[in-house]
């Protein structure tokens, strides 16, 4: 699903990426034409994560065909997510929306005792015909509770894009939380949705370094939410989750500023940033770090020297690429010629900016015409993209990666440092291969 505005400028500003370092960055400000996917997308790793949650959108056919096609879905599993379609009686003022809303919501229950949070999420249709989902959602709480909470969240693509509906969905979730009492100790929250294994893996390494109270945001069960309060300290996992880390700091919590766990520098000074605010001493955490990272170093070097040297531009999509663009640069040596992005909240990637190369052209927003032409005139050896830009540039002759996997891999650690690594080198390996078979392929097409 694409995302289109009407306005069309570009505004250059500049600011100071690190107050010890009082190097600029210019930003490039773009407003235009944007090509990504709604925030309806996070469902397919949200209902995963939290195991006893049911998304249900209220939307279009076609934002259940979005969902399904991302998710993978066959036609007989028993998915956690469904779409109530809004069809043309509803759109024509015929049927009460609420009513037919309730009766979709009383037979979804009935046939699925084991949901225990359902979450109502809004979609462009719903935004349009100006379903109030907020009130749904507390009129189906009274009725529901205390077997069934109801929360809603908007993953609409008028309101948000790629990854903007983990954000929305974890913010919903933040009022929800048990608060703690004054004095209790201080207990760190990691905050965003990562896989089992590297929740497991994280776990471990916390406990390594003396880091022994700590919870996950969110759960994978939701009447395990964390409790939250002025001894708590969060961490982020992802770089999108700006609303539901303004709505923990509101509740009490304190924001640690770090770089995010991709590749081996992301990741050290991750757990080092946690580690410092528990007064644990670098000597520790790098003396039980050290044999992770010497071997997520290896794992890197095996893609480094076919990356190295490389040059690479990326398009907005999920907010990812600052801290990725790091890795490939910083510990990959591939050169960044420019990094966009959708949204760029400063606070939360300033160790990640103070990284990248002065020379970088850092844009936010999109003006996709514009972007496309700056990208065939630095002619990139790697273009990472949304799906609706990849084909175009590979008919081209461009050797391109898909962003969207960045986002449904586990790619955060020490031990995924090595896979992560070889989704940029796996483009090159499969046009080698390609070109191998066909030498001189025939080109054809546009951007």
């Amino acid at each position: 699903m694409s995302i289109s505005t009407e306005m069309n400028d570009e505004i250059a500003i500049k600011f100071d990426v690190n107050e010890k370092n009082p190097s600029t960055k210019e930003i490039l400000k773009e407003k235009g034409q944007r090509e990504v996917f709604c925030g309806l997308t996070g469902i397919v790793w949200l209902h995963r994560k939290i195991q006893d949650a049911f998304f249900l959108v209220v939307g279009s056919r076609t934002c259940a065909h979005l969902i399904q096609s991302a998710a993978g879905v066959m036609i007989f599993a028993e998915p956690r997510f469904a779409t109530a379609i809004i069809d043309d009686k509803d759109l024509a003022g015929l049927a009460d929306a609420n009513e037919e809303l309730d009766r979709v919501v009383s037979q979804l229950l009935s046939r699925r005792p084991d949901i225990k949070l359902l979450f109502l999420v809004g979609s462009c249709p719903s935004e349009v015909i100006k379903l109030d989902l907020s009130n749904a959602a507390e009129r189906l709480c009274k009725k529901y509770l205390p077997k069934v909470k109801v929360l809603n969240y908007s993953g609409s693509g008028i309101e948000t894009t790629f990854t903007q509906g983990e954000d929305a969905c974890l913010k919903s979730l933040v009022p929800e939380m048990p608060k703690t009492f004054p004095h209790s100790p201080k207990r760190l929250l990691v905050v965003g949705t990562l896989g089992d294994i590297i929740e497991d893996q994280f776990s471990r390494l916390f406990k390594k370094i003396g880091i022994e109270d700590f919870d996950f945001f969110p759960p994978r069960i939701s009447s395990k939410l964390p409790k939250i309060g002025s001894n708590t300290v969060f961490i982020l996992a992802q770089p999108f989750l700006a609303e539901t880390a303004i709505e923990l700091e509101k509740a009490g919590a304190k924001h640690i500023a770090s770089m995010f766990p991709f590749g081996v520098q992301g990741s050290y000074d991750w757990f080092l940033s946690a580690a410092n605010e528990f007064e644990i001493s670098e000597e520790k955490v790098k003396t039980e770090l050290q044999p992770y990272m010497d071997r997520a170093k290896h794992a890197v070097n095996k893609s480094a020297k076919f990356l190295k040297g490389k040059s690479v531009f990326f398009f907005p999509d999920s907010q990812l690429e600052i801290p990725l663009a790091r890795f490939l640069n910083g510990e990959l040596g591939m050169k960044l010629l420019e990094v966009g992005t959708p949204y760029i909240h400063r606070k939360h990637v300033e160790k990640e900016l103070s990284k990248i190369p002065a020379s970088t052209q850092i844009s936010e927003g999109q003006n996709v015409e514009s972007q496309i032409d700056r990208c065939l005139e630095n002619n990139p050896d790697l273009i990472v993209c949304g799906l609706g830009l990849a084909n175009p540039f590979e008919s081209k002759g461009f050797t391109t990666k898909w962003s969207i996997e960045l986002v449904f891999s586990p790619i955060h650690g020490f031990d995924q440092a090595g896979d992560l690594a070889e989704l940029f080198s796996r483009p090159f390996d499969r046009k080698e291969k390609i070109q191998e078979l066909n030498p001189q392929p025939e080109l054809v097409g546009g951007v």
